[in-house]
């Protein structure tokens, strides 16, 4: 068993009609998703639109959702600004969280020795668990091989990685070459069966806001060898993972569409993301009917 459990939703940031943190709303769906089966929850993640909210709002919503749940909470409290990431997961502790969740630093294009500075800078602000979070396709930079292997070795607190790299070659060396008690979780729910098959434990997830016990159950069939069940549940989940990000509607604007379906507090993205188009709530509604027959 990991430390976190191997299902965990990266939670929405729930805004009022005015666009203003709900901060009741952020701690009824804490409770909500830890009801649908989730076993933690990262909060003010990229799913959580950390871009948009201001250092005090991420510690409120950090707040809130540690005072609503039992299960082990995660703040996104990384940055591309290693001063200023260093101080927000600083902050994690104080709020009472259970670990942070540190992407790699994007848009400044780091070098290698950068990004291995800044992850050694953030996690010695901290004795909370590290999870490194690396996401190419928004960061624009990969974490090597070597750094990678070198922190999971090196930094005691850096305990796991997020993967959302789409290669299961190199998540099958990672799990390979770090200590047995670094953990990989897929950072891409579409890819969580093919990461289970070279060792990961789990997913953080944005499916699990409305699938989490389908999550659970495709994971657990796989773990008990039974692989038939786990692909067929897979084959199920198909249209969330279409359904949960794309071009016209990016993450988290389809999330929050289906929570607002199903009455739980989500409002809408704040801007550049924006609003969700008309007629995404139905959408939601029809993957949902997919996926539970």
């Amino acid at each position: 068993m990991t430390r976190f459990g191997p299902v965990i939703t990266a939670m929405v940031t729930p805004f009022d009609a005015e666009g203003a943190i709900d901060l009741e709303g952020a701690a009824e769906l804490a409770e909500w998703l830890v009801g649908q089966g989730n076993d933690a929850l990262v909060v003010t993640g990229s799913t959580g639109e950390a871009s948009v909210l201001t250092d005090d709002e991420q510690v409120e919503v950090w707040r809130a959702v540690r005072a609503a749940v039992a299960v082990p909470v995660i703040a996104g409290s990384g940055t591309n600004d290693t001063a200023h990431a260093a101080g927000l997961t600083a902050q994690a502790a104080k709020a009472g969280l259970d670990g942070v969740l540190v992407v790699t630093p994007y848009y400044n294009r780091p070098p290698q020795a950068g990004i291995e500075a800044h992850f050694r800078a953030v996690a010695a602000a901290t004795d909370l668990p590290v999870v490194l979070y690396d996401i190419p396709i928004r960061s624009s930079r990969k974490i090597g091989h070597e750094i990678l292997v070198r922190l999971a070795a090196e930094v005691p607190n850096i305990v796991g990685l997020k993967d959302a790299a789409g290669n299961p070659a190199e998540t099958a060396r990672t799990v390979a070459d770090t200590p047995e008690d670094f953990y990989v979780y897929s950072g891409d729910d579409a890819m969580t069966l093919p990461m289970m098959a070279v060792g990961a434990v789990g997913v953080i997830s944005v499916a699990a806001h409305w699938a989490a016990p389908e999550m659970s159950a495709m994971i657990e069939a796989f773990e008990r060898g039974d692989h038939t069940k786990a692909a067929e549940i897979n084959v199920a989940l198909l249209e969330s993972y279409d359904f949960e990000s794309g071009d016209l509607t990016p993450n988290p604007i389809p999330a929050k569409a289906m929570l607002r379906a199903l009455g739980r507090p989500a409002g809408q993205c704040r801007l550049p993301i924006g609003p969700a188009p008309v007629g995404l709530e139905q959408r939601a509604l029809d993957v949902l009917g997919v996926l539970r027959g």
